[in-house]
């Protein structure tokens, strides 16, 4: 009986060598497998840096250089505006002595909208500040801060910048910034009250997250970044020596933790999941957005586990689809027709896989991580080898054919899609 079971445990290990050894067949790349690509990246930039310092008509005018999300001559769907969290992601692969003064203008300019604008827009242009996109000013600040070793002068200015977009936009509950709602957790809006444009202001446009009512919901990505700012200004303040500063973000943190697990923790699908706090009731759309919890520090070592485990139900051969199956590829339209909702199955995103490698990092699942990264990187560099350019999204399902569809056209270029991979090159690959 003993020696049967040692023979199928034996097998067992076998079967899982086998695998492994496929794995790493199929998607080890070094440094020359990746030299061009690096190539064209590297040459994009000066393609999609863009300077406006004067307002003209509706695009708004920054003191500062940036980076557009992508350009394509003669292209009708053009881009000159600054995207906000375009910028952060755009930013992570050129974080280097090279590329300070772009990305620390990059940073200036978002710091400069909170200031004259009291809110960070969408994006630069005067029809696009009625919402904001998801929030990660406290984050840029600090990995600007910590890449380039500045002074604590620098980062106190620009962390009490964050703590107004903090206090004004995202933790508003008065019109122009009705956004907690709900026991302190807060939803995505838009000033004109429409649930499509509070969706836009997701990001994810558009998402079967909310079933066409993103105003209902208390999203997991939000209040997962929010709970990054509450710690992330109880680390400067406590940099600053100011102590009670240092407690009062922290309450703040755990109990924004206390609800959203009470909230959005599934105990029988241990996963998070968007809260309707109108129905009362969690949704049940199962989406890359239940890991930013992970990314921000806020889960244990249990819930690390099991979202581990969940990466099943995302992982493919391309890498991570946004949601965890084949929902119907589009939700009902406020008009007679569907809306495409091309922030789910089966595509994946750049900044996305940035989140839950960063989270699976955190919590020591190193080998979890550098599998993601490298069928990540596999799935943009065969797109780039056979057709010459990178997506804004790719099919990571079925990496070999085009994206789903979005309810604008399908973008080349482009601008997180090349700073995500050129990051996971230095990280996996460089080093």
């Amino acid at each position: 009986m003993l020696s049967k079971l040692r023979g199928k445990m034996l097998e067992k290990a076998k079967r899982a060598a086998k695998r492994a050894l496929l794995h790493k067949s199929m998607y080890e790349l070094t440094a020359h497998d990746v030299r061009q690509a690096r190539l064209y990246i590297a040459h994009c930039w000066e393609r999609l840096e863009r300077y406006h310092p004067k307002d003209d008509e509706t695009l708004l005018g920054l003191p500062n250089p940036y980076l557009v999300p992508t350009f394509e001559k003669e292209h009708s769907f053009d881009f000159n505006e600054m995207y906000y969290w375009d910028s952060y992601f755009m930013a992570q692969g050129i974080m280097d002595a090279k590329h300070k003064k772009l990305v620390m203008g990059i940073l200036e300019n978002l710091v400069y909208m909170q200031k004259r604008y009291k809110i960070i827009p969408n994006a630069s242009r005067t029809y696009l500040m009625g919402r904001s996109q998801p929030p990660f000013l406290s984050s840029f600040i600090f990995d600007v801060y910590d890449r380039y070793r500045l002074k604590q002068n620098w980062l106190a200015e620009n962390i009490a910048i964050a703590e107004e977009e903090y206090n004004t936009v995202w933790t508003g509950t008065t019109k122009p910034n009705e956004r907690n709602v709900y026991r302190g957790l807060s939803r995505y809006y838009d000033i004109n009250y429409l649930h499509d444009l509070a969706e836009a202001e997701s990001g994810w446009d558009m998402t079967p997250r909310f079933g066409r009512k993103a105003l209902n919901f208390l999203p997991v990505d939000l209040n997962a970044l929010l709970y990054k700012y509450e710690t992330d200004f109880a680390r400067a303040a406590a940099l600053m020596g100011d102590e009670e500063a240092v407690r009062t973000w922290q309450r703040l943190a755990k109990r924004r933790k206390e609800t959203m697990n009470e909230l959005m923790w599934s105990p029988s699908r241990n996963f998070y999941f968007d809260y309707n706090y109108v129905k009362e009731k969690r949704g049940a759309v199962t989406s890359l957005a239940g890991f930013y919890p992970m990314w921000a520090g806020m889960v244990d070592e249990w819930q690390a586990q099991q979202l581990v485990a969940a990466l099943r139900r995302f992982e493919h051969k391309g890498g991570l689809s946004t949601t965890d199956q084949q929902l119907n590829n589009r939700v009902p339209g406020g008009l007679p027709g569907v809306i495409p909702t091309q922030w789910a199955y089966p595509n994946g995103w750049a900044p996305l896989h940035f989140i839950v490698i960063q989270g699976l990092e955190r919590y020591g699942y190193h080998e979890d991580a550098r599998r993601i990264a490298l069928k990540w990187l596999t799935t943009n560099l065969d797109w780039f080898n056979k057709n010459g350019v990178f997506l804004e999204k790719y099919n990571a399902v079925n990496p070999g054919k085009p994206p789903a569809k979005g309810v604008y056209p399908s973008q080349t270029g482009f601008g997180w899609t090349n700073s995500v991979f050129e990051y996971l090159c230095q990280k996996y690959i460089d080093d």
